[in-house]
């Protein structure tokens, strides 16, 4: 079949890999030649914090992605095959090297988060003023937007039915890899380009982390490595997932934010161990599910990136002013004096990286202990997560809430003493994020003021000191819970 376009320009962006990539295979069958950009977008990263994990995640990755690009243009015969990369804004940028480069078309996977559809209809507008043609495509979840709709044809608003939906339609055409080794000859030569060369995280206005010292596994071969660790001990994830001193997850959440990862790859494996009868195969595919279901939700439901997705929700009175802000303070900082919450609070301002189960306690205990809005805690995590995404962050703290789509009761309110007793009995996690408590007996460890001062003394513990009192009695703050929550109680009958 005869090609459609002499050059192209593939635009990665949260795709970074070479194998398996939708958009990367349709432009190299499409054009003669595809040269091959990322853009590190200034309207994206003027915002950030100087030191900030992903851009040192993305930064390394690249220096991967570069290496396949050249690998697979040398297995063709091509010099010199490799990544361009801008530092600017990628809505005026874009356009610029498209015209510079003479291309007849741009190739991108979609990114259905509210500022890259308005920045990729910028694009688009400016690249078909140029006469030059813009192609997106599915790649970063296995159903996006309308694909999976209910028998009305109207998207899913609970996640049961939706899942059962998703089962039923997926088959092997949605899972099968695309072929870009196939096609790699089509790989244009990047070597007389000024834009060579990944930037330093200084040239790019960043400081170093502690990315190295957590030992991260970077780019592709990390996802990799990191996929081939799990799929050796996916069986057991139904029964280790919810506890956090404990190797259960995959830890793959930041290589499918950045896309160094295939999710069909990833849906091919789970789905074909359960079928096998594998409990935690099952169970993992089902949190697969969760990641396709709160996209299509941000997709067909766009109000819920800021507002409650049940907008009777808005209603709520949470607290304001100068106690709200002390609160606040004191979650984000750890220091609420509810161990498991500060411990968890703890992980994620020193890692990055915070295990879903207590993404919820915390999250539960900010909205229902402290009566802090839901979208002060979404925005810290924004800004910490190493894999944060738009849609699955909004979902879970609107989760939390009782304020989305599928969402627990409002009068589910999780205690943060019986969730710490369940899910970390020994205290193992605790004792690693809190060193101070770390010589409390178990029997103490989950609740230090309730502890025998013969138990704090021996363990240097000052309550108010070096270890803070609770901020809120949790009895006590349960029902002002019931009753701020009043204001919707009816609705949920």
């Amino acid at each position: 079949m005869p090609k459609k376009y002499q050059t192209g320009l593939m635009w990665f962006r949260r795709d970074l890999r070479a194998q398996d990539n939708a958009a990367l295979f349709h432009a190299l069958k499409a054009c003669h030649r595809v040269f091959c950009v990322f853009v590190f977008d200034r309207d994206i990263l003027d915002a950030l914090p100087r030191a900030d994990r992903r851009v040192e995640f993305i930064r390394e990755s690249l220096l991967d992605l570069d290496g396949q690009l050249r690998g697979l243009g040398h297995e063709n015969g091509v010099t010199d095959a490799g990544l361009l990369v801008l530092h600017d804004r990628a809505s005026a940028a874009l356009p610029a090297l498209a015209a510079r480069l003479a291309v007849d078309a741009v190739f991108a996977n979609h990114d259905d988060e509210p500022q890259s559809l308005a920045r990729d209809a910028s694009v688009q507008a400016r690249l078909e003023a140029q006469g030059v043609a813009f192609h997106s495509f599915k790649d970063h979840v296995i159903f996006e937007r309308s694909e999976v709709l209910t028998l009305a044809g109207k998207p899913y608003s609970v996640f049961t039915p939706y899942k059962n939906a998703w089962l039923k339609k997926i088959d092997r055409f949605y899972l099968t890899p695309y072929p870009v080794e196939k096609y790699a000859a089509a790989l244009a030569s990047a070597a007389a380009e000024a834009d060579r060369g990944i930037p330093t995280l200084q040239a790019l206005g960043f400081e170093k982390t502690n990315l190295s010292a957590l030992k991260i596994p970077i780019g592709s071969r990390g996802g990799a490595t990191l996929l081939e660790d799990f799929l050796g001990r996916i069986a057991h994830y139904d029964e280790k997932r919810n506890f956090p001193a404990v190797k259960g997850p995959s830890y793959l959440g930041v290589h499918l934010r950045f896309g160094t990862v295939s999710i069909r790859a990833l849906a091919a494996a789970a789905l074909s161990q359960q079928q096998a009868g594998n409990a935690g195969a099952a169970s993992w595919l089902s949190e697969l599910v969760w990641r396709d279901f709160y996209a299509q939700i941000l997709s067909n439901f766009p109000h819920a990136a800021s507002q409650a997705f049940k907008p009777d929700y808005d209603a709520i009175a949470w607290e304001q002013g100068d106690k709200a802000d002390t609160l606040f303070q004191a979650w984000c900082d750890g220091q609420t004096g509810y161990p498991l919450v500060d411990a968890a609070m703890a992980q994620i301002n020193q890692t990055g990286y915070m295990h879903n189960r207590l993404r919820m306690v915390s999250a539960s205990f900010l909205v229902k202990d402290l009566g802090i809005d839901w979208r002060r805690g979404e925005r810290y995590f924004a800004e910490k997560l190493n894999d944060f995404d738009l849609s699955a962050n909004n979902g879970g703290w609107q989760w939390a809430a009782s304020t989305g789509c599928d969402a627990q009761p409002y009068f589910r309110i999780f205690n943060p003493v019986s969730q710490s007793e369940k899910f970390d009995a020994d205290g193992s996690f605790i004792r690693k994020y809190l060193p101070v408590l770390a010589g409390l007996p178990a029997s103490a460890l989950h609740s230090p003021w309730l502890a025998r001062p013969l138990d704090l003394a021996a363990a240097g513990v000052v309550l108010g000191e070096n270890y803070p009192a609770p901020i809120v009695q949790h009895d006590e703050a349960r029902a002002l819970t019931l009753q701020r929550y009043a204001v919707v109680r009816k609705r949920d009958r």
